[in-house]
């Protein structure tokens, strides 16, 4: 059994810009959702490996000074595939400014599109987004609905595979199986399956194996994994008046 454990995020890295994984220009999909169950160490790792030109697909970017944003402050993603960026002033200036591509999704079509990917399935249709932007330059067709309701308007939607993903977990055996703790759990399982290499991010390192009932993420997906201290900020904190 390969031994998946790494010293550091940066060590994670190691040797996949050899194997053409790691390099300008590749797509990345970043786990999380705000603030929650990101990949914090990993992401700094890829800055600091330099990367640009990046498509990342993650939910949202983060905020100005931690998670992705971190990787816009440098300018190193090119194109942003995703379903919210409301907070994030660095996103909405390159945005307007012309220097970031974005291709927004509606969450749960995101969702379905990694998914796709990770199980080998190139497209699908979804009413979601018909009549809308969303549909704009995209095949639409009318198919029956699967509950026997009548014909329905369609969109085309592709599966997303990506060259890398970064993920986030509570724990990890030795195996590399992968567990996710509470909300942690929603970007993150998808992507895990729908890249040709994901790193794992996790809270704990087992020395036994995790029940197989439990495994939330086989470790047949995950090639490598750190043990890290998040800090866990908070997107946006709300307290009332003494």
């Amino acid at each position: 059994m390969p031994d998946k454990f790494r010293d550091s995020a940066a060590a994670c890295f190691e040797g996949l810009r050899d194997s053409g994984v790691l390099r300008d220009g590749m797509t990345v999909h970043v786990g999380g959702f705000g603030l929650c169950g990101i990949p914090e160490q990993l992401i700094i790792a890829l800055r600091d490996s330099g990367v640009k030109d990046l498509t990342c697909v993650s939910n949202n970017a983060g905020v100005d000074d931690w998670g992705l944003g971190l990787l816009l402050q440098t300018k190193q993603i090119k194109k942003m595939v995703s379903s919210y960026v409301g907070e994030n002033a660095t996103f909405e200036k390159q945005y307007l400014d012309g220097e970031l591509e974005v291709e927004f999704n509606p969450q749960g079509t995101l969702a379905e599109r990694i998914r796709a990917g990770g199980a080998g399935i190139p497209a699908f249709y979804t009413a979601t987004g018909f009549g809308t932007l969303v549909a704009e330059g995209k095949e639409t067709r009318k198919l029956q609905a699967p509950d026997g309701s009548g014909q329905r308007d369609y969109v085309l939607e592709t599966g997303i595979f990506a060259d890398l993903a970064l993920v986030k977990a509570h724990q990890a055996d030795p195996f590399g199986n992968l567990t996710y703790r509470m909300t942690a759990r929603n970007f993150n399982p998808m992507m895990a399956t729908a890249a040709r290499v994901t790193l794992a991010e996790v809270d704990e390192l087992l020395d036994t194996s995790i029940d197989p009932e439990g495994v939330h993420t086989p470790g047949s997906y995950v090639d490598r994994v750190v043990r890290t201290v998040a800090e866990k900020r908070i997107e946006q904190r709300t307290i009332s008046e003494a």
